[in-house]
């Protein structure tokens, strides 16, 4: 009689064990759970008026430019150096257009802006150190060809330096492609540094910390071929 009353005895416990045992393992899953959610940063979509959206939409005008720039001295120049550059910048340029593109169709808003453009550079920075940027937002463009023109977008060409770079052939194009190049480079990691203080969206400040890498560096490179051609 006690040989059953100790095997019962016996079995109840491991019952007990097993039961504490998946009691256990749930109680960790949904702790995990809930700490999985607390600690995992949430990303918002960005909005029409956010940093992000004007970035994505201002960018893409910079980028068109430097894209346009590097086909005109494509087809005036036959240096190689010159040439590989001309089509690194757009193609690069060219596949991040098309991701900033995707990224506006993705969060549901609009292409072009419903506000000046660059008028994302107004808004405060994280640390709220710097709110405008020093920008003259009254005189900002509203429209593609008036920011094509515009100072107010950094770095940018004016028409007539365009024009004069298609006039232009072999050194003197070169030299003009690369000084027009290195000071929209330099516009182009002044926004990029604008939107990385304004902004927390990962993929946003990934693709904005790219363009400073390989901006700058590249134009480290072009002074050198400038200096060269001196």
């Amino acid at each position: 009689m006690s040989e059953e009353v100790s095997d019962t005895s016996a079995g109840g416990s491991r019952v007990r064990l097993r039961i504490a045992l998946v009691l256990g393992a749930v109680l960790l899953l949904v702790v995990g759970l809930v700490v999985g959610r607390v600690t995992t940063p949430v990303t918002t979509t960005p909005g029409t008026l956010s940093a992000e959206a004007g970035f994505a939409r201002d960018m893409q005008v910079h980028h068109q430019q430097a894209i346009d720039m590097a086909l005109i001295i494509r087809d005036e120049t036959t240096d190689p150096e010159i040439r590989q550059l001309a089509y690194d910048i757009a193609t690069s340029q060219g596949q991040q257009a098309g991701q900033m593109f995707a990224w506006l169709n993705l969060w549901g808003l609009p292409q072009s802006s419903p506000v000046p453009a660059m008028t994302w550079m107004t808004l405060p920075t994280l640390d709220q150190t710097d709110a405008q940027h020093g920008m003259n937002m009254s005189s900002v463009a509203t429209t593609d060809a008036a920011i094509a023109a515009s100072p107010t977008m950094p770095g940018m060409a004016s028409q007539a330096d365009l024009t004069r770079l298609q006039s232009l052939t072999g050194v003197d194009a070169e030299k003009l492609f690369l000084t027009l190049m290195i000071a929209h480079h330099q516009g182009g990691v002044e926004m990029a540094d604008a939107l990385v203080a304004r902004s927390t969206n990962p993929d946003v400040l990934a693709l904005a910390n790219t363009i400073i890498t390989a901006q700058t560096s590249e134009i480290a490179y072009m002074q050198q071929l400038l200096a060269a051609r001196s």
